[in-house]
């Protein structure tokens, strides 16, 4: 959508309305608060996904919960503003969480930030919160002028015991743990590092003029699975990029991808149809949605992931898509699909064989016939871009991050390079 459409502002001011009920603030209590620009946009996200129990086989990576600990997290925005606000999620919390400090500033190397750019953020006006099970809190805005796609540290600090219930598993990006309270400090020296995201699902901007926002709604393929740790060379990323080098309306990309996920069913994150409400269908400025997923739905049954699953039928997977198709229409988003790409011999000779067989391939096939067929309302076609066209059903090994799932960087920046832009302008 071009400009500040009726649509886009209702989404915006009814997200801003309900985060300030459900953690029982004003988020525009304070006077000097009132005259700001209430219109935003995210320029960066990161799905909130519940830990998963002991007995599935990939370990979190990180502790179960924080202690008068500082945890430091960076991220790369796509479109900028002259004032920012963070989104902290406790979606899957069975207790309430205190924030008892936060603060973003521009990141520097080793979890430290620039000198002269840390700010303290607020919660209506109070630099502390407590926020209840299943519920956001989105900070109140801080003038903080930042430009495109630069590179932000959010570090909050846990005076009680914060249970790390409300994960982003593969977050691709160091993260870093520091006793105390250490919110503020430019020097930090972390007791610990990760790269998985926790708490953290989102950071926004005022809306500039006509801005808009694309999601890109997938799985570990489109979370960066195979990117560079700190590189920010994910499709989405690289998407980005572009698009800020094109110039004219900012246009900010949204990454919704899940590592694992599925169209139909949960465990590495709820499924596609249960999120895309909270994923795509709420983001502000939100015109266009880029869906690729399916493969997880098709590789995981029969393999240690999910060796008693029942192997899906395509129908049953299009029927997914054709869904989302409807909810996206009917809340007036462009939906395109984008093929899946190539996965022969993926997990071969690991404790995930048998991800992929002939006959998966065959639904693969069945799927990205579908996603050709015209029932979207455009095609990104990554399978063309990642196959080898000596070996139809592979990857080009050049591409290949190694265990025939997921692209590396080069094949990322190869199929975001792939993606016509003038389909996804207004």
């Amino acid at each position: 959508m071009g400009g500040l459409s009726p649509r886009g502002s209702s989404r915006c001011l009814r997200l801003t309305t309900l985060a300030a009920v459900l953690v029982g603030i004003v988020a525009f209590g304070s006077p000097s608060l009132a005259a700001d620009n209430e219109d935003w946009i995210g320029t960066w996200t990161a799905s909130a996904q519940p830990v998963w129990d002991t007995d599935f086989p990939v370990p979190l990576g990180f502790p179960r919960n924080y202690w008068n600990q500082t945890l430091r997290q960076v991220a790369r925005i796509s479109i900028g503003g002259d004032q920012v606000r963070i989104v902290v999620s406790n979606e899957y919390g069975a207790r309430p969480l205190t924030i008892g400090e936060a603060h973003v500033a521009l990141a520097a190397e080793d979890g430290k930030i620039k000198d002269g750019s840390d700010h303290a953020l607020t919660f209506g006006g109070s630099p502390s919160i407590t926020i209840p099970p299943g519920a956001p809190a989105i900070s109140d805005p801080v003038d903080f002028a930042v430009e495109p796609l630069t590179e932000l540290s959010v570090s909050l600090f846990f005076p009680e015991v914060a249970e790390a219930t409300t994960m982003h598993w593969d977050g691709h990006q160091t993260a870093y743990v520091a006793a105390g309270n250490k919110a503020s400090d430019a020097d930090f020296t972390p007791d610990s590092t990760q790269t998985q995201r926790v708490f953290l699902s989102g950071i926004m901007v005022d809306a500039p003029d006509d801005a808009r926002a694309i999601v890109t709604f997938g799985d570990s393929i489109t979370d960066g699975d195979g990117s560079t740790v700190d590189g920010n060379d994910r499709w989405p990323d690289d998407l980005a990029a572009r698009l800020v080098a094109a110039g004219g309306t900012p246009v900010a990309v949204l990454n919704q991808g899940i590592s694992g996920a599925k169209v139909l069913t949960d465990r590495m994150g709820v499924n596609a149809l249960a999120r895309f409400d909270r994923d795509v269908l709420s983001q502000a400025h939100a015109d266009t949605v880029i869906l690729m997923m399916g493969i997880n739905d098709v590789g995981w049954p029969g393999c240690g992931l999910a060796p008693d699953d029942p192997e899906p039928t395509a129908a049953e997977i299009i029927d997914g898509y054709k869904q989302l198709i409807e909810r996206a229409h009917t809340h007036g988003m462009r939906i395109i699909g984008a093929t899946l790409t190539p996965f022969g011999g993926a997990f071969s000779g690991t404790a995930f064989d048998g991800y992929y067989t002939e006959d998966k391939e065959k639904i693969r096939v069945a799927l990205n016939d579908f996603i050709r067929s015209g029932a979207f309302d455009g095609v990104i076609d990554f399978d063309k871009v990642i196959v080898d066209p000596n070996k139809p059903g592979y990857g080009q090994p050049n591409y290949d991050k190694g265990d025939h799932l997921h692209p590396n960087p080069a094949g990322y920046k190869a199929m975001a390079e792939s993606i016509d832009l003038g389909m996804l302008a207004n």
